[in-house]
């Protein structure tokens, strides 16, 4: 079944989702193969550690963040990437209030249908 986002995100029309902790975001594109979306932090808010299939790559818009993937931590500030391997352990902690912009492959189910939010586990915990 294809099934994709608008062509056009216009940002200014949405709403943030609060997911909690300092952290909310904006879907801004999908289809089957891919997810773009984007991500705020306030200062001192953390994307907890956690691990997925799908494969990741991670721009950073504004601010400055520590992250870690599989055990190595690296300082990232605007205008640098980061890219995780599926089923890498990956966190990060925002050090200076900022927006990621994160694109999954493939797409990401449980942000579509908010069975989880892997910035903290599940909703649940």
């Amino acid at each position: 079944m294809k099934r994709n986002s608008e062509k056009y995100i216009l940002t200014d029309n949405m709403e943030w989702e609060e997911l909690g902790g300092g952290v909310s975001r904006k879907m801004l594109g999908y289809d089957n193969q891919i997810m773009m979306v984007l991500v705020k932090f306030e200062k001192g808010a953390e994307g907890t550690p956690h691990q997925h299939f799908h494969t990741q790559a991670t721009y950073c818009a504004k601010g400055k963040f520590e992250f870690e993937i599989d055990g190595h931590k690296q300082v990232i500030k605007a205008g640098d990437g980061v890219y995780m391997e599926p089923n890498l352990l990956h966190s990060a902690v925002c050090l200076e209030e900022g927006i990621l912009i994160d694109t999954f492959s493939p797409v990401r189910e449980d942000f579509l249908d908010g069975s989880g939010v892997s910035y903290f586990g599940n909703k649940e915990d």
